[in-house]
Parts: C-alpha cells; sequence; structure tokens
C-alpha cells in the first residue's frame, strides 16, 4: 500500500470500530465571538519594553488604587503623591503598578481582583514608561492615539489620578504626545494605556 493511500485512509474514511477520527466530519473550531477583558486595573501588560521603579508614598496624600497617576512629591524624598489642583500636566510622574500577587487585607485573602488598594507609608511601584491597564472614566469613548487626560479634581464619575478623553476645565490636565490609549475600552471600562512611549 502507498503512502498517500495509508495517509488518505487514516485520515479520510471512518472505521466504524474505531474511536478516533480526524477528518473533517468531526472538526469543532471554536470562535469567541466577544472580546476577550483587557485585564486588571495597573497590570503591566507587556513587560517589554517598559520601566518601573520604586518610590515611597507620600503618608498625607497616598496613592489610593492601582493604576493610578502619581506626581513626585518634592516635599518627601523619593515620594509620590495623587494629583492635585494646580499640578501642571508636566509634574505626572508615573502610574501605580499592581504588584502580583497582592492581598492587602490584613490576615485574610478576600480581596479580589482589580480591588486591591496600595498599602500607605510603604514603597509602590510606579510605571515610568510601557504599557498599563487603567480605568477609563467619563463618558467619551478612547480609540488608538487619543489624548490622554489626568483627572486632578475629584467630580461626578471622576476620581483623582484617573484617566479620561473627556475634557473637563479646570479638573483635568492633557498629558505629552507620548502618552495615549492604545484601544478602546473593554466592558469594565478597562483600557490599555501607553504611558511615555
Amino acid at each position: 500500500m502507498k503512502l498517500k493511500e495509508m495517509f488518505r485512509r487514516y485520515f479520510f474514511t471512518r472505521e466504524r470500530d474505531s474511536a478516533i477520527y480526524l477528518g473533517r466530519a468531526y472538526t469543532r473550531d471554536a470562535t469567541i465571538p466577544f472580546r476577550m477583558q483587557a485585564g486588571f486595573q495597573g497590570d503591566v501588560n507587556r513587560s517589554h519594553p517598559c520601566t518601573i521603579e520604586p518610590a515611597l508614598a507620600d503618608p498625607t496624600y497616598p496613592p489610593t488604587f492601582y493604576g493610578q497617576a502619581v506626581v513626585a512629591d518634592a516635599a518627601a524624598p523619593n515620594g509620590v503623591r495623587v494629583p492635585q489642583a494646580g499640578d501642571a500636566a508636566a509634574a505626572i510622574y508615573g502610574v501605580t503598578v499592581r504588584p502580583f500577587p497582592i492581598q492587602t487585607t490584613t490576615g485574610s485573602l478576600t480581596q479580589g481582583f482589580g480591588s486591591g488598594t496600595p498599602p500607605a507609608n510603604v514603597a509602590v511601584d510606579v510605571l515610568r514608561s510601557g504599557y498599563i491597564i487603567v480605568l477609563l472614566q467619563g463618558a467619551a469613548a478612547a480609540a488608538k492615539g487619543t489624548a490622554v487626560k489626568v483627572c486632578t479634581v475629584a467630580g461626578a464619575g471622576y476620581v483623582v489620578g484617573g484617566f479620561s478623553v473627556d475634557a473637563v476645565a479646570g479638573t483635568e490636565v492633557t498629558l505629552d504626545g507620548k502618552s495615549s490609549f492604545n484601544g478602546p475600552a473593554d466592558v469594565n471600562g478597562l483600557v490599555e494605556l501607553a504611558f511615555n512611549i
């Protein structure tokens, strides 16, 4: 029997007493009709290239969530704090990174993904350059290349240090052209941010 004939019989004919059939009739290709989730807030989703450095959290104005913009704090050496009214766009130092794994609820493992709060008065990882997952605030949708705005004054639907596309005069600063959103947000509002790239 020729090799071609053996191949044809093995792959394209059904043997009644055989449990294995590899022909086209039994192919069950699966497709995913919906978009996969972007990730978790504060996750660095592209490990190369990225620059992450440790910094001390300002005890007075510490970061309150992962994936939050922070400003270098001149009052505390090597410290970072959340943005405040009057901070310029150039003052944005980086974005807080969610370490893996982390459980900040003392004595238990009950904290869910995406709900962690950075511990106060300790070192926190800050993304200086790279791609990170952040929560999109506001009503405007993000698209690839969309300019990034950082909230400096809290308002309805806006958290200080959060990212958005909306322009709310006096409460947000627009980052320079080195930072942009890298596509639309997923169903949970999470979007990839290209920061300082």
